[in-house]
C-alpha cells in the first residue's frame, strides 16, 4: 500500500513516480521563486542566453544530428553538442534520439510515444516524459551513436551536465542567478521543446500530405528556432533545416550554416529539389 502511494497512475497504464518526478516539479516551483528575488538585468540576460544557447542545441543537437544525422562533424564537438545538449535536462542524448526515431517511425499510430490526438495533450506535452513507460535507453533504435563509449557515459550520467551549470551559476552569482538563469530557463526550455510534441501536432497549417497529424506553426518555430516547420520535417525528416522556403524563419539551420563555414560542421543534407516543387496545401 505504502509503495503505491508513491505513484499517480495514468488512464493508460503507466504511472508517474512522486519521488523520481519530485526534481521536476521542484524546478518549476524554484522557477517562481524569481518574483521573490530581487530583479537585476543581468539575471534576465543570463536566463534567456541560456534558453536561447540551450535551445539551439537541442535542436541541432539532440534532434537534427543525433535524432536525424543531418549533417557531420567531428568526434569532439559531437560531445560537446551532446554535452550542452544535455544542459537543458532533458535525459541522455542517446535516450533522447532513440526515442525521437521511434516516435517518427509510428508517428500519430497506437506505438507512438506522444501523440496528442490520440492519447491528449498532458500526455504528450510532458506526461510520457516524466512517467515510468519509457525509462530505458532504446539501444536498438540508436545503435549508430552508442558505438561511442563517451556517449554512453554521457548518458548514463545524463543529471551531470545540468548539475555543473546549475552548480556554476550558483557559485557565480548566489540563488538569484540559480533562480533566473537555471531553474526559470530550464522550465521555459523544457516547455518550449515540449510543444513540438504538443502542439504542434495541433495547431497550424499543413503543406505536404503526411501519414501524421504535423503542422507548420511560425509561432512555435520562433520559440524553438525552426522546429515549428514540423510539417516540413515530417514529410522529409533528413534535411538539415526545416523551414524549408525562405520566409520560413529557421535559426537553427542559419546557425548550423554560419558554423559549416569554418568547418566545424560539415555536409549539411539539403531539402532534395524535387521535394520544394511539391509545395501545395493538403490541409
Amino acid at each position: 500500500m505504502a509503495s503505491r502511494a508513491l505513484f499517480i497512475p495514468l488512464p493508460n497504464g503507466s504511472r508517474i513516480s512522486i519521488l523520481h518526478t519530485l526534481p521536476f516539479a521542484l524546478i518549476h516551483l524554484a522557477a517562481l521563486s524569481v518574483f521573490w528575488v530581487k530583479f537585476h538585468w543581468s539575471y534576465l540576460i543570463v536566463c534567456l542566453a541560456l534558453y536561447w544557447v540551450r535551445m539551439f542545441f537541442v535542436t541541432a543537437g539532440y534532434h537534427r544530428y543525433f535524432a536525424h544525422r543531418s549533417f557531420k562533424t567531428s568526434r569532439v564537438f559531437q560531445f560537446v553538442i551532446a554535452w550542452m545538449a544535455m544542459s537543458s535536462s532533458q535525459k541522455g542524448v542517446l535516450w533522447w534520439a532513440a526515442h525521437h526515431r521511434h516516435h517518427h517511425r509510428y508517428s500519430d499510430t497506437d506505438e507512438d510515444l506522444h501523440s496528442p490526438t490520440l492519447f491528449g495533450f498532458f500526455w504528450s506535452h510532458v506526461g510520457w516524459f516524466i512517467s515510468d513507460m519509457y525509462n530505458d535507453t532504446r539501444i536498438e533504435y540508436i545503435g549508430d551513436f552508442a558505438r561511442f563509449p563517451e556517449l554512453r557515459w554521457l548518458n548514463k550520467y545524463h543529471l551531470l551536465p545540468p548539475v555543473v551549470l546549475a552548480v556554476a551559476l550558483f557559485l557565480i552569482g548566489g540563488w538569484g542567478l540559480f533562480l533566473w538563469g537555471f531553474c526559470l530557463s530550464t522550465v521555459l526550455l523544457w516547455h518550449g521543446t515540449f510543444t513540438i510534441n504538443s502542439l504542434s501536432h495541433l495547431f497550424g497549417s499543413r503543406r505536404y500530405l503526411t501519414t501524421d497529424t504535423s503542422k507548420n506553426n511560425f509561432v512555435l518555430a520562433l520559440v524553438t528556432l525552426g522546429e515549428g516547420w514540423h510539417n516540413n520535417h515530417h514529410h522529409y525528416m533528413a534535411a538539415a533545416r526545416q523551414g524549408f522556403f525562405w520566409w520560413e524563419v529557421d535559426i537553427t539551420y542559419y546557425v548550423l550554416k554560419v558554423m559549416s563555414w569554418v568547418r566545424i560542421v560539415r555536409d549539411l543534407r539539403p531539402v532534395p529539389p524535387h521535394l520544394l516543387a511539391e509545395d501545395h496545401a493538403s490541409a
